[in-house]
């Protein structure tokens, strides 16, 4: 056994050792980068989307203040009274510690000492004493366990008050492009951020109270400077260590970034599961699958490789030198002959203080590490930070009408717009007038252009009163989606004049019509809530009869009432759910409502009851639609020829150019 151990111990051995260690450290990050870079190309998000910058800086300050306004917004609020708690619990773990140390000192001088009676007496001071180091130790995890789900509660609504405040949810994904995966901000990164923004509390609160008591005690046993040259010590391993930490932060970004570009790509599959059924691409996607997660997992791979290569440094510097300037510092005293302290004491007296000493002095280096590696944890802070803050300062731009998105270059935009399209001036977002008035819709001059610049129609203008019903057709791409993108104010208005009434008094009913969770009342009166309902005095009976207009009565025998919850979107059909639009447009009575193909799986007879109902609760229609069947339910016609141009006017029975 001894000539085993003196191989180990050998220099030359433990150098082989170091060399074959970075050799394996080397070959499999080798292994990682071909393993990634092999398979199929398909566009990555995280390449597309500017990277936000995150590093322990100034900046970084900024933003964790701005954070932390929003999960403390006040002083009088729970969660300042559980940071109390936590930080009168770590107090109270600091002063257990000390007792602790007395504690255990005195009863191993006891057992060397062959005092049986101080013995006894010792064990049962420890016996009582447990009970109340229990109670602080796990009301500290209670503290911190609470602060975290706090947190997390109250940035989660602040968040979502914004994102969900008018249609800012729609706008960030169709009409500015620098979030990617807002999901995955809104519920992943908060959680970490949170669990981060605790656990550092946590390990720096403590840590640095450990170090102002040790300190305190030490300086009064071995001398101020032993305390000062720990201190010192920490102050230059921090320098140094934060230096090498700096890519944390940016790699912690990088990694929620591709968690999310990841999660986008699975939750396409469960979206379009029927197309992808129906295609057999079933090999395919997953194969695009398998390459995002190998790009995520090279990326961890390099991360666990960097978090090694630092964590080298990190244990030499924080925890093993940490010890190695600890016990130069406790040494001085001892190894003083002439020391004033030791000159009558007995060797019993000097190894107790020892003892007692050194332990404390352990505490301290264990706090100066912990101190020192709590920068490991705000350089991941900071990668969360930035995630979250690029999220509010989007949300604060969208809320202001300010979007950023890749636009297309201006040769393309030439080549892709007809000449009757081209604007003849650069068109700004936003700068077009909305006027407000009741049962009137007039575009003066009003360009159709795509968030993306894409001019569809260079002015359109036409009127519609109250009363009037309009048929809209076209080829496909040619502007009727993007006219009622405008009119519904989801895309900003690039120019002219628009007078429309308040976009309350607007419904939009799709082909494929949203199915809402919650009851079968709640798909009949969405978006209002039940509370909503009783506000506008429509009772049970009202909406039965909007049900049995629309020939859906039987939805609640079926169900068993009003309250009956199911996913109705996989519960109902086709043409239930547009006939349950259809009464949900009876529930609101808008002035204007736009019906975008959505008769198309209604028969004949219901179809027709729809329209002359609409007509006679004064509700006037923009329909899209190329049947001829609904040509005798409107009286003009807005029809778009794809290649700029578009015509209004009244529609002539006589003529066949309608439909098909």
């Amino acid at each position: 056994m001894p000539s085993v151990l003196s191989k180990i111990s050998d220099p030359r051995a433990i150098s082989a050792a170091i060399a074959a260690g970075v050799v394996v450290h080397y070959y499999s990050k080798g292994q990682g980068k071909r393993s990634a870079s092999s398979g199929i190309k398909i566009s990555s998000l995280s390449q597309k989307a500017k990277q936000p910058r995150a590093s322990v800086d100034l900046k970084f300050l900024q933003q964790i203040l701005k954070i932390l306004r929003c999960v403390l917004p006040g002083f009088f609020i729970p969660e300042v009274g559980y940071m109390f708690l936590v930080a009168a619990a770590l107090l109270g773990r600091t002063y257990c510690d000390l007792w602790m140390i007395r504690n255990n000192t005195a009863t191993e001088a006891a057992i060397v000492g062959r005092d049986a009676g101080k013995f006894k007496t010792l064990l049962l001071e420890l016996l009582m004493a447990m009970p109340m180091i229990s109670l602080i130790t796990n009301l500290l995890k209670f503290g911190l366990g609470e602060l975290k789900l706090r947190f997390r509660i109250r940035l989660t609504r602040a968040l979502y008050e914004k994102y969900m405040s008018g249609v800012t949810y729609y706008k960030m994904t169709n009409l500015d492009n620098r979030i990617q995966n807002p999901d995955q901000v809104l519920t992943q990164d908060v959680d970490k951020l949170c669990d981060s923004l605790v656990e550092l509390y946590s390990n720096l609160s403590k840590p640095l109270l450990d170090i102002v008591l040790y300190s305190t005690w030490l300086a009064g046993s071995i001398g101020a400077q032993g305390p000062l040259y720990m201190l010192l010590y920490l102050l230059l391993s921090g320098i140094v260590l934060t230096r090498l930490r700096i890519p944390v932060g940016k790699m912690t970004a990088k990694e929620q970034q591709m968690e999310g570009e990841l999660r986008y790509v699975s939750s396409r599959i469960t979206t379009n599961g029927e197309e992808i059924a129906f295609y057999q691409g079933g090999v395919r996607e997953r194969l695009t699958v398998l390459q995002t997660l190998a790009r995520l997992g090279a990326h961890l791979q390099n991360f666990v490789h960097f978090r090694f290569s630092v964590g080298i440094v990190d244990s030499i510097i924080a925890k093993y030198f940490a010890t190695l300037v600890g016990f130069f510092v406790l040494c001085q005293p001892f190894l003083d002959l002439s020391h004033p302290r030791f000159l009558n004491a007995s060797q019993n007296e000097i190894m107790l203080d020892y003892y007692r000493n050194g332990r404390m002095l352990i505490r301290l280096a264990e706090a100066v590490g912990r101190v020192v590696l709590a920068g490991r944890e705000l350089a991941r802070l900071s990668g969360y930070t930035a995630r979250i803050t690029e999220l509010l300062s989007v949300l604060a731009d969208l809320e202001r009408g300010v979007y950023q998105r890749t636009m297309v270059k201006p040769e393309q935009q030439e080549s892709a717009t007809t000449e009757a399209a081209r604007p003849s001036v650069p068109l700004v977002p936003g700068s077009g007038v909305i006027v407000e008035q009741d049962r009137l819709i007039r575009f003066e001059k009003v360009p159709l252009v795509t968030p993306n610049g894409d001019v569809l129609v260079k002015e359109l203008s036409f009127e519609v009163q109250a009363g009037m019903n309009v048929l809209v057709c076209g080829p496909n791409g040619c502007g009727k989606s993007s006219l009622f993108r405008i009119l519904g104010e989801l895309w900003p208005l690039f120019g002219g004049k628009l007078i429309k009434p308040h976009k309350s008094k607007l419904f939009y009913v799709p082909q494929r019509p949203y199915m809402t969770l919650g009851t079968l009342r709640d798909q009949v009166i969405y978006p209002d809530s039940l509370q909503d309902q009783q506000r506008k005095h429509i009772t049970d009976d009202a909406l039965r009869e909007y049900m049995e207009q629309v020939q859906l009565s039987y939805l609640l025998d079926r169900e068993n009432g009003w309250d009956a919850v199911q996913d109705w979107m996989d519960v109902l059909s086709g043409g239930e759910k547009q006939r349950m639009a259809m009464a949900r447009l009876f529930y609101h009575q808008p002035q204007y409502a736009i019906l975008d193909e959505c008769t198309s799986a209604v028969s004949v007879d219901v179809e027709g009851f729809i329209y002359s109902h609409c007509r006679k609760k004064e509700i006037a229609l923009f329909t899209v639609s190329h049947r001829k069947s609904l040509w005798k339910h409107h009286e003009y016609v807005l029809k778009f020829d794809g290649r700029g141009s578009y015509e209004f006017k009244k529609i002539d029975p006589s003529e066949e150019e309608f439909g098909s």
